[in-house]
């Protein structure tokens, strides 16, 4: 690799950690354990302009006269600049408030409990990191009042249920604070383990907890009342909003593509899917009317789980089933582990149905997907297969893990999570899981479709927020007359569309492509056409974006079709 490129991507990678010391914990970088987020408008500023320089340097070179992995080096490190810088010049501390994700609250609840405490080290430094969360809590408030002070408000509905959350939060008994999760290093005896969580539980008392009361009550008295009302949930009804937009579209698809495009190509998605629903519902409900499928599939008790623990076990049993396929369609897997958790009680009423985590850098935690197994009878059994294979394996475990484990990369590729690369992969193996044959039956497709549509629709659903001006009950009533999504997820799914503008358009946008690329090097190559030799090309650099995928499959195919060995990278 280039040495001065070299240098310059860790420069990049450093600040991007400084700027997100939690996240550095979780991969097991211990340079910043004992801090928190800056969101205060000057340490974003000067987030911003350290970022500015770094790409004022990454424009500098000359591409031409590198080779092609310090090219797609070079690419992905100027596509992870801009996107930073564009999502800081959106201030969207300024607005954004959600019981889960990018919350400054949830930012704790979520990543602190899966935090591995390895030495006395990493013990002593969340007792430190534990003591700035008041101040860490008062600059989000802060810029919640600024963005009131300017007309720039965070959406009603997600400030009433973040509110909820923390409610609750706050009510349950400090025994089962889920900030309390993390446990003494093992190589402390009973004694110190116990004097150190003594200290722990002060901390959430005096200082954490408190902190968190403030931060709800400020919610309440100052920034609910200037909250947006439901009729105008999309950012296209802020000052800036199709700035703010047009910067997400760009960040979240990795492409310059305008959100009329992007609407036209979730309805045509959409479209697409009835003979298909129409096919399998014949043959596993025995009706092929799309209002009666979906009905069904929504309503029908017997197709709902009754426990929890049957929400799980199912979530498990996938797991290993693709474990158990996965060496016959990729030439290359992942070192580490992936496990099944079931997500914490105070994110499931509000939160997404499932998510994953990626594994530590250094060992000390697998991949972890988690699972909603909050009221077992809303979640569909047809579709929790091809939730597993999504988030665990052959979607997101499988891809991310290899990229953490790549040889030659600099780090910010290893840990690149460019959206429309790592969701467009995500979604693509819920249709490959079907060539692999991993689905149980029929009625175990019909919730791949169900999935595909409910894809399509965020496609349509969030341009229609956010460029068109939807209202909430619009963006609910497209999602619940287009897909057999259960009417609980369809209402908490467009919720979290509202909150995050723009990153529900990369899993469509991303598996359109990654087909469309397929189907180019099938066509090309015919009979020479290797699946698990196209699978490894495509994750074998980590996640970039869109169009340099396109480019280094193209190479591949180039080679192939020369017989010659591949490209050195």
């Amino acid at each position: 690799m280039d040495p001065i490129l070299e240098t310059l991507s860790e420069d990049f990678w450093n600040a991007r950690l400084a700027a997100d010391p939690l996240g550095a914990s979780l991969l097991g970088d211990h340079r910043y354990d004992t801090e928190l987020p800056d969101p205060s408008a000057e340490g974003q500023a000067g987030h911003a302009g350290r970022l500015r320089t770094l790409l004022e340097r990454a424009d500098s070179f000359d591409d031409a006269t590198l080779p092609v992995a310090d090219r797609v080096n070079l690419a992905t490190l100027r596509f992870e600049l801009r996107s930073d810088i564009e999502a800081l010049d959106s201030a969207e501390a300024e607005y954004t408030v959600a019981p889960t994700f990018r919350s400054p609250h949830a930012e704790l609840l979520e990543s602190i409990p899966n935090l591995t405490l390895s030495s006395p080290a990493d013990a002593e430094a969340l007792l430190v990191r534990y003591g700035k969360v008041a101040g860490y809590l008062a600059q989000a408030e802060q810029r919640l009042l600024d963005g009131v002070a300017a007309g720039r408000t965070p959406p009603a509905q997600a400030v009433t249920a973040t509110i909820r959350q923390l409610d609750e939060y706050l009510a349950r008994p400090l025994a089962d604070d889920p900030l309390l999760t993390p446990t003494p290093p093992a190589a402390w005896d009973e004694a110190a383990g116990s004097a150190w969580r003594s200290r722990l539980q002060e901390r959430l008392t005096d200082t954490v907890r408190p902190a968190l009361q403030r931060y709800r009550d400020r919610l309440r008295t100052d920034i609910l009342v200037a909250a947006r009302p439901p009729e105008h949930s999309g950012v296209t009804w802020l000052p800036d909003g199709s700035q703010i937009y047009a910067r997400a579209i760009r960040q979240y698809t990795s492409l310059d593509l305008a959100p009329e495009q992007l609407h036209q190509l979730g309805s045509d998605a959409v479209a697409g899917l009835a003979d298909e629903y129409r096919e399998l519902g014949s043959q596993v409900l025995g009706t092929g009317d799309l209002r009666a499928i979906f009905d069904r599939l929504r309503n029908d008790p017997e197709l709902r789980f009754s426990t929890s623990e049957e929400v799980r076990a199912t979530a498990e049993q996938a797991l290993r089933r693709a474990q158990d396929h996965v060496p016959s369609w990729f030439g290359r897997l992942p070192q580490a582990d992936c496990r099944v958790r079931e997500m914490a009680p105070h994110e499931v009423k509000d939160g997404t149905i499932a998510y994953y985590y990626a594994p530590a850098d250094d060992g000390s935690r697998p991949g972890t997907y988690y699972i909603n197994t909050w009221a077992p009878q809303t979640r569909p059994r047809f579709e929790a297969e091809a939730l597993a294979f999504h988030e665990s394996v052959p979607g997101h475990h499988l891809q991310l893990a290899m990229a953490q484990e790549l040889d030659g990369v600099p780090d910010f590729r290893r840990h690149a999570g460019i959206n429309a690369y790592v969701e467009g992969w995500a979604l693509y193996v819920e249709r490959l899981s079907d060539e692999m044959g991993l689905y149980s039956g029929d009625s175990d497709r019909l919730g791949m479709l169900s999935f595909d549509s409910w894809r399509a629709c965020r496609l349509v659903v969030d341009t229609g927020l956010h460029h068109l001006g939807w209202s909430r009950d619009q963006a609910i009533a497209y999602m619940s007359d287009n897909s057999p999504l259960a009417l609980n997820n369809v209402a908490n799914e467009v919720d979290r569309y509202i909150s995050w503008p723009g990153q529900a358009l990369g899993y469509k946008v991303g598996q359109i492509e990654i087909r469309r690329l397929r189907e180019h090097a099938e066509r090309t190559l015919g009979g020479d056409f290797d699946l698990p030799a196209f699978h490894d090309e495509v994750l074998g650099h980590g996640a970039v974006p869109l169009g340099v995928l396109g480019e280094l499959v193209d190479r591949w195919v180039a080679d192939q079709l020369t017989g010659q060995p591949p490209t050195p990278q």
